[in-house]
């Protein structure tokens, strides 16, 4: 139990937090086919992170939020501006933008020296679930102790903030996002202001992006947003059903995924384990080509 408590229990509650944080707006972008803006914000949140620690000297989780939620925002901005000059496809205009966001912040990566503050090309794309460990948990008790809980590492208090926070977003805001997803003409007949709700959505996207990223990477924030949504889309034919399945689907990924990456090559004789994060995306897309090969079960999503 000790152990369990120190060394998987934080990875696994902010793996799953992170899923759930990057499923509720992910349903929405794959509905309103924006899918493709998910990959772009796990991408475009990496030169605000490095940016943010070469002008302020702080490897704080808060500091490089910040820069990340920004680069977020001004990559927003500059997909509307392409978009709109160059009258490009919407989904053109992303690639573009994350992939030389992207860019940018790997040549920054490689030419600062940022790697002495364990930011790399490999933690940008893989994470740091293994090493998100809880070294103040001596038992259960630990469970209930003030001074062990405040050793906790800060991804977990931060990640459950944000996931509270988009939950409470996403009830407030259901009837006019749900319109506004499925028949904008009408939403905006009816005086939604859809261009606003789709700015929302955008911005519920980065802040779950830029909270999972540090955490676990892009990889896994590509995976989370997308593969569960998609899963659970394959399978339910209402949109509060399809929101239930999908983060279903992320919490047995999440989960899932740790659990095989730590003990499944030890318990199969294996000197070695594997990238959770790696495993739990792997996990998940599994999931999605089962949900595939299955008798089609998904019909237009009612409301």
């Amino acid at each position: 139990m000790p152990e369990f408590l120190a060394l998987s229990l934080p990875p696994m509650l902010i793996a799953s937090l992170a899923a759930i944080a990057c499923a509720l707006p992910g349903n929405f972008l794959l509905l309103s086919r924006r899918a493709m803006l998910g990959d772009a914000m796990s991408h475009v949140v990496l030169p605000g992170i490095v940016a943010a620690f070469l002008l302020t000297g702080s490897a704080s989780g808060l500091v490089m939020g910040a820069g990340a939620l920004l680069a977020a925002g001004v990559s927003a901005l500059l997909i509307e501006v392409i978009a709109r000059r160059a009258k490009m496809e919407p989904g053109a205009a992303m690639a573009v933008v994350f992939t030389a966001m992207f860019a940018a912040g790997v040549v920054l990566l490689e030419t600062t020296g940022t790697d002495g503050i364990h930011l790399d090309v490999e933690h940008a794309l893989y994470g740091n679930l293994e090493s998100l460990i809880w070294l103040a948990a001596t038992g259960p008790a630990s469970l209930l102790d003030p001074a062990a809980l405040a050793a906790l590492p800060e991804e977990l208090p931060r990640l459950a903030v944000i996931t509270a926070l988009l939950a409470l977003a996403l009830w407030s805001l259901w009837r006019p996002l749900v319109i506004s997803t499925f028949d904008p003409v009408f939403a905006r007949s009816q005086g939604i202001p859809t261009a606003l709700v789709a700015a929302g959505l955008t911005a519920a996207t980065a802040l779950a992006a830029v909270a999972a990223f540090q955490a676990v990477g892009s990889i896994l924030t590509i995976a989370m947003l997308i593969c569960p949504p998609a899963t659970a889309r394959l399978l339910t034919r209402s949109l509060p059903a399809q929101v239930a399945v999908s983060l279903a689907v992320a919490l047995i990924a999440a989960n899932g995924g740790y659990l095989l990456a730590g003990y499944g090559p030890p318990l199969l004789g294996l000197p070695f384990t594997v990238s959770a994060s790696g495993m739990i995306a792997t996990l998940a897309g599994l999931m999605l080509a089962l949900a595939a090969a299955l008798p089609s079960q998904a019909a237009p999503a009612r409301l």
